[in-house]
């Protein structure tokens, strides 16, 4: 009696499966963009070029760029240019979007959080066109900087997650550790807030007429974000103290130490410039610190509590 060889069923190739390999790569450029854009947007704010457009979405009234004349001046080109930025941005994120949303391998949670991106940049541009409209309201130009350091968290975690995987979660450490960085990242997001007070507080509020933005002692609000840094920085040595101590994986380990530079450079940063009268090359460079900080803590946090 004879049997008819068995054949494997056909393998089903998946026609998105090079299209992919884009995936880690536009992550990668997501978060970079959202860091550069805090950068220019800080140069727009440091340079009192926020109405440098007097409109929005155009540049001004039925024109979308500046226009160049004898009289003109380099604000509107530093506002178009961080538009223009965004615009970008907004490329990206709208692949960011596609990659991830049409990975159905990956899990709903994954692919919701491929979709923030774009989100928050159609959200910026929203906020940013109100604030240019309302002549810079000095608590949205706050809601527009918290805004987008959410978004560099998010963007971190994305990256993150795209490596770990969709497993469910696993603390590498006990559950001391995990409340330490639970209190750290409550800390953290006070301190970043005051830091947007304090240079909204001070001489680089984003207007050239009125430097002090918030009606708020730039002084006490200096003292009030460094001790909120102090407060960071001893939860943040308890932890990895802590870390450095137990069997954490080198990866976790790795991201605490980073972190704890990247908080040590910040803060000498920030001393520097309150002590040299607050110039606006390094309060630019500290605004690119607090995206750093934000990247580093959600990268930190989230190594802690890897996915399989």
């Amino acid at each position: 009696m004879s049997t008819a060889p068995v054949t494997a069923p056909p393998v089903r190739r998946d026609p998105l499966a090079r299209w992919r390999t884009w995936t880690r790569p536009a992550l990668v450029a997501n978060l970079v963009a959202q860091v550069v854009i805090i950068v220019t947007g800080g140069a727009v704010r440091l340079t009192g070029s926020g109405l440098g457009c007097s409109t929005w979405p155009q540049c001004e009234p039925g024109e979308f760029t500046p226009a160049l004349h004898s009289a003109s001046s380099i604000h509107p080109f530093i506002e178009f240019g961080n538009r223009t930025l965004t615009g970008v941005l907004g490329v990206i994120a709208i692949a960011v979007a596609a990659l991830v949303w049409t990975d159905l391998t990956r899990s709903p949670g994954y692919r919701r959080l491929g979709i923030l991106p774009l989100v928050g940049v159609v959200l910026q541009a929203v906020v940013g066109g109100i604030i240019v409209l309302l002549e810079l309201p000095p608590a949205l130009v706050g809601l527009h900087m918290i805004i987008s350091l959410g978004l560099v968290a998010a963007s971190t975690a994305l990256v993150v997650r795209h490596r770990q995987g969709d497993g469910p979660p696993r603390a590498v450490v006990g559950p001391r550790v995990v409340t330490l960085s639970r209190v750290l990242v409550g800390v953290a997001v006070v301190m970043l807030a005051l830091g947007i007070l304090v240079t909204g507080s001070g001489p680089h509020g984003g207007d050239e007429e009125v430097a002090y933005r918030f009606a708020f002692d730039p002084v006490l609000a200096a003292k009030l974000h460094a001790a909120s840094v102090w407060a960071f920085l001893a939860l943040l040595t308890a932890l990895v103290v802590a870390l450095l101590r137990s069997a954490a994986p080198r990866r976790a380990r790795r991201a605490g130490v980073v972190l704890v530079a990247v908080t040590l450079a910040q803060g000498l940063i920030g001393y520097v410039q309150y002590f040299t009268g607050l110039p606006a090359l390094l309060v630019g460079v500290h605004m690119l610190g607090a995206a750093l900080l934000a990247a580093a803590l959600t990268a930190f946090v989230r190594e802690l509590r890897p996915r399989a």
